[in-house]
């Protein structure tokens, strides 16, 4: 029972110092000088790296669920409704987390790794005994490049999952582009659209925080960086999960607000 208890407390510490450590990236550059140059570097880097494999998850999540919904439109006979109802469904919940769970792996695992290679080879020490602030220097422009980058990377995704859908559709149904874009106001209001944006929004900011705040605390030499990567990947995942499901509950009150 004491072994619990002292668990749980180190557990809670851990969730303290972590929130500490977000608050102290977002508010950096309110107080102190931007590296706006290395946050762009950085930026353009992981999206470019991150573009092609955007570009196939999104592809084929929009022409799977394609394919799933025609087939059970089709024995209803209303295969007219499947370029609504398909963009729908990806906006809402398969296209946003698909696309993250790609980008936790791919962009996360990335960042985490080199930021914990520069931990445990000591070059955040050294750039703090230069006088830098090795968060300032070293944390924050990754963390809002992977935020960014991510925002972009998934609402561009989305937008392919949709031409993905499409030709999906005209393959298998003989749908044409025209018909299949016709349904879409229909069946895709405001309200997918803000929740895609809101869950890449969400999503973005998520990642960047899971990876550097793994990445800045590795330890242990190559295993601790082994270590970082493993957690940033499993935290990604099932953090994005819980957030997806707070996210739609959160806009759904609010669409159901203002209406």
């Amino acid at each position: 029972m004491k072994h619990t208890w002292k668990k749980v407390l180190a557990n809670v510490e851990t969730l303290g110092a972590s929130l500490q450590f977000f608050a102290k990236v977002c508010l950096h550059p309110l107080r102190h000088r931007f590296e706006a140059g290395e946050c762009l570097k950085q930026t353009v880097s992981v999206s470019l790296r991150s573009l092609p494999t955007t570009m196939v998850a999104g592809l084929f999540t929009g022409a799977i669920l394609a394919v799933q919904f025609y087939i059970q439109l089709r024995d209803f006979g209303a295969e007219a409704a499947l370029g609504g109802l398909n963009t729908s469904g990806t906006l809402r919940e398969v296209g946003p987390i698909l696309i993250a769970f790609m980008l936790a792996g791919k962009v996360g695992a990335y960042t985490s790794a080199e930021l914990a290679s520069m931990k445990v080879s000591l070059q955040t020490d050294a750039v703090k005994c230069m006088g830098i602030d090795p968060i300032g220097y070293l944390v924050v422009p990754r963390f809002f490049a992977v935020a960014s980058s991510a925002v972009v990377l998934l609402s561009f995704g989305l937008v392919v999952s949709v031409l993905g859908g499409a030709t999906a559709a005209y393959l298998i149904g003989g749908i044409n582009l025209t018909q299949y874009l016709s349904m879409l106001p229909r069946f895709a209001s405001m309200e997918p659209v803000v929740l895609a944006v809101s869950k890449a929004i969400g999503f973005g900011v998520l990642m960047g925080y899971i990876c550097c705040w793994n990445g800045y605390h590795a330890e242990g030499g190559s295993q601790g960086v082994g270590e970082a990567v493993q957690k940033t990947a499993t935290q990604s995942m099932v953090s994005i999960v819980v957030m997806d499901f707070l996210i739609s509950c959160l806009v759904h009150a609010w669409m159901q607000f203002t209406h």
